[in-house]
Parts: structure tokens; C-alpha cells; sequence
């Protein structure tokens, strides 16, 4: 069996339409730049509410993906600029 090393690391998706519409924005999204995603696992729901009226359907996912031991360049580069960009959506 091969070793693997995987990172996990929370995204937040928002969509008008449902929580799962949420969530599938905020994978596809991120599997844009990063490959290789394994697993998703919600674990918190709200949602936005403006003048008594539901607006956003917001889920925070905790997202696993696999480290390539070669890894170099610009997908490193691509990966560390999609956590600064995370931590601007937060």
C-alpha cells in the first residue's frame, strides 16, 4: 500500500438557492486549483436573512485533498494563493 498525506481545509460556500447548491459552488470552485479533492464534510449551516426574507444559504466544509510529494512551481504557488484567498472569503 502507498502512503498518501492529505490536508484538509475549510471552505465556505454560498449560493441563494439551497445548502447543497452551497456546497457544490464551493467545490467546484475550489477544484479549479486544487486537485485531486477526496472528501467534503459539512459541518456548519446558516443563512442570511434581510427584511425577514431568507437571502444566502452559506455551508462551511472541511475539504481533504492529496499532497503530490513532486510538487513544484506553480501549483505550489497555486495552492498557497487559494488559502490566502479562503481566508478572504471568511
Amino acid at each position: 500500500m502507498t502512503e498518501s498525506v492529505y490536508r484538509v481545509t475549510e471552505l465556505i460556500g454560498v449560493s441563494t438557492e439551497s445548502w447543497e447548491a452551497a456546497a457544490r459552488n464551493a467545490i467546484e470552485t475550489a477544484a479549479i486549483t486544487l486537485r485531486d479533492l477526496r472528501i467534503a464534510e459539512a459541518h456548519r449551516f446558516d443563512i442570511t436573512i434581510e427584511n425577514g426574507t431568507v437571502r444566502n444559504y452559506r455551508v462551511r466544509l472541511n475539504v481533504s485533498f492529496k499532497y503530490e510529494a513532486d510538487v513544484t512551481g506553480s501549483h505550489a504557488e497555486q495552492a498557497e494563493e487559494w488559502e490566502h484567498t479562503r481566508h478572504e472569503l471568511e
